[in-house]
């Protein structure tokens, strides 16, 4: 079973917004932002359900769910696949709650979705290939988003 090192966690406490994708039903894939997604154990994230309609219909049908969280200007992060299990009015959600709400997350949290991990796979941009270096690459983005 893969394990969320420290490092990782630590990239998951700076990067402010994931993305979550599940599939309906009737085989839709669905992609869902979230700036909750953080390490709860070394095998498991958690992420909160505060708007998240098709995201929950889709993990009652299907639990798979692959989370791809992501550094903008340096461009590289990781992907997460795993199995979901939401969870609402249990010891555990108690106790994931407060962790949030500990860390200023004021919305309401109607559930909360902890992932199993399966696989975790290092996710880099192909400028890396190019032999850009981290610098060279972040000092470019960053000149972008200064630029907006």
């Amino acid at each position: 079973m893969p394990e969320i090192t420290d490092e990782i966690k630590e990239f998951l406490d700076l990067q402010k917004l994931g993305y979550v994708a599940t599939v309906s039903s009737d085989g839709a894939p669905n992609i869902s932002p979230k700036g909750t997604i953080m390490r709860w154990s070394k095998n498991q994230l958690a992420f909160a359900d505060i708007r998240s309609p098709d995201t929950m219909k889709n993990l009652k049908t299907n639990p798979n769910v692959e989370i791809n969280v992501i550094d903008p200007l340096l461009r590289k992060g990781f992907l997460f696949k795993g199995l979901a299990k939401i969870i609402q009015d249990v010891p555990l959600y108690d106790d994931i709650l407060k962790h949030y709400r500990r860390n200023g997350i004021k919305s309401p949290i109607n559930s909360i979705v902890l992932v199993d991990i399966t696989q975790i796979s290092e996710v880099t941009s192909p400028l890396y290939d190019l032999g850009i270096n981290e610098e060279e690459i972040k000092s470019k983005w960053k000149k972008h988003f200064d630029s907006l």
